[in-house]
């Protein structure tokens, strides 16, 4: 099992001193990370970094909306990194479950899971909670994803943050799609579900409204249970776990980032 970091959780500081950060990251343990944009970099200047620092780049988040424009060429540039896996992060409002675009985004999905087939790379799928509407067949639009892109062009990167946020147990859910699930979200969090959480991840500019006072935490400082969690990686065939925290709130990224390492360590990882 190798544990990354999704470079999102430190993006203030990569921002400042790309290489800086990175090296920190190696320094704490971390095998690899997961990237969420370049940091003002060209993908020539981060695979050289990377190199020089010692670490993977097992995946990138790449948004739906580039890899529809030009799959062959976005693809191709993303795998010059290294990575084996490209993830779709997020879906704006109109191509969610529920909306009527969501059957074609699927359709799409598939289409992009075929070009990285071709080129060698797998094609994971990152949740939130709001896949967790029943479409018209009664399944969550999240299983209705899953349902119709066949395994071999479209994997999981199930976000056990979201998962616990819409309802279901995190566990179970990685249980649910064993050998699909190549890479896991370990994101930890307080309190519970809110109206505008996503201004939280910087994505809405409405003011959340924390009800139940919803926060992230660092990994093991928060409501998730990650013993069961990570057992069930393990057991269902996950290659990589991968620490995430959207926003780290009064605690400096790096340190939060340091935080979630030593947690793992603590318990095995």
């Amino acid at each position: 099992m190798k544990i990354g970091l999704q470079v999102y959780t430190v993006r203030d500081a990569a921002d400042k001193d790309f290489k800086g950060t990175m090296e920190k990251i190696k320094e704490m343990g971390y095998d690899g990370v997961e990237l969420a944009g370049l940091c003002g970099k060209t993908i020539a200047e981060v695979a050289a970094i990377m190199k020089e620092v010692g670490l993977l780049v097992e995946s990138s988040h790449v948004p739906y909306q580039e890899l529809i424009v030009d799959p062959v060429n976005t693809i191709a540039a993303y795998k010059s990194l290294g990575c084996k896996y490209i993830t779709i992060p997020y879906m704006v409002d109109e191509h969610r479950p529920g909306n009527p675009g969501f059957k074609e985004v699927v359709a799409n999905i598939a289409k992009i899971g075929e070009e990285c087939k071709k080129q060698g790379v797998t094609l994971l799928y990152h949740n939130h909670d709001f896949e967790f509407v029943r479409v018209e067949n009664g399944q969550y639009g999240l299983d209705y994803l899953y349902s119709e892109v066949p395994a071999d062009l479209l994997q999981t990167e199930l976000d056990t943050c979201w998962v616990n946020v819409a309802g279901e147990n995190p566990t179970e859910y990685i249980k649910k799609y064993a050998g699909r699930c190549p890479v896991v979200h370990l994101k930890d969090f307080v309190g519970g579900k809110s109206e505008n959480m996503y201004e939280l991840i910087g994505t809405d500019t409405a003011k959340a409204e924390t009800k139940e006072e919803f926060a992230f935490r660092p990994v093991g400082q928060g409501v998730q249970d990650f013993k069961s969690i990570t057992a069930a990686a393990v057991e269902c065939g996950a290659e990589w776990m991968i620490v995430e925290q959207d926003n780290t709130y009064e605690i400096p990224s790096v340190e939060a980032a340091k935080m979630s390492r030593e947690y793992l360590k603590s318990i095995g990882f």
